[in-house]
Parts: structure tokens; C-alpha cells; sequence
């Protein structure tokens, strides 16, 4: 059975950052694209970033240079390094997985279950 589990978010002020890490389990990590998402109150999730299972990665244009995607195939763990916090920021943070099924961002596909990310000003 594939999962993902989320750590590290958390509260922070404007400014500071933070490092996402999602584990995966029960699937060939290596191979697969890997995304994070996001979910603000009264807002539809979005895509924040993605790399793909060769390394490239894509942004969305609002964290683009202030946040950091990377992978550790090693560890079967995707990272999300996010500098410069801003209050927009402020969503609960969700990691997802592509498999040969489902693209990056299906709801049919592997989600992990959230980790909450708070930002004051």
C-alpha cells in the first residue's frame, strides 16, 4: 500500500522559513514524478511545485525563487525548502505523487494527508 506522510510544518513569522519533508512508502519513488500542493481556507488546492523523477522541476509563479523542491531517492523523500514566508503562504501544505494512472494533481492519485503551514505577520 503506497503512502505519504507530511512533517515539518508549523507556525512562523513573515520572514522565516520552513522545511517540508514527504516520506513515501510502498512504491518506486525513484520513477515517479512528486508535487506539493497547497490549500488555503475558501481556496482551491494549487500546485506550489514539482520535479520530476529525472530532477526538473517547475514553480508556481507566486513562490518562484522563495521556495526549494528537491529529492532524495535515497530516503524515498521529497522536500519542500520554503524561504520568505508570507502571510498568502499561509495553507495546508500536501504532497502528491504521479503514478502510470494518475498525472501530478488527480484526485484519484497518492496524497498525503496535509501538514499545516501558519504564517503571521
Amino acid at each position: 500500500q503506497v503512502q505519504l506522510v507530511e512533517s515539518g510544518g508549523g507556525f512562523v513569522q513573515a520572514g522565516g522559513g520552513l522545511r517540508l519533508s514527504c516520506v513515501v512508502s510502498g512504491s518506486r519513488f525513484s520513477s515517479a514524478a512528486m508535487g506539493w500542493y497547497r490549500q488555503a481556507p475558501g481556496k482551491q488546492r494549487e500546485l506550489v511545485a514539482a520535479i520530476t523523477s529525472t530532477g526538473s522541476t517547475n514553480y508556481a509563479d507566486s513562490v518562484r525563487v522563495r521556495f526549494t523542491i528537491s529529492r532524495d531517492n535515497a530516503k524515498n523523500t521529497v522536500y519542500l525548502q520554503m524561504n520568505s514566508l508570507k502571510r498568502d503562504d499561509t495553507a495546508v501544505y500536501y504532497c502528491n505523487m504521479a503514478n502510470r494512472y494518475y498525472d501530478l494533481g488527480s484526485p484519484y492519485g497518492y496524497w498525503g494527508q496535509g501538514t499545516q503551514v501558519t504564517v503571521s505577520s
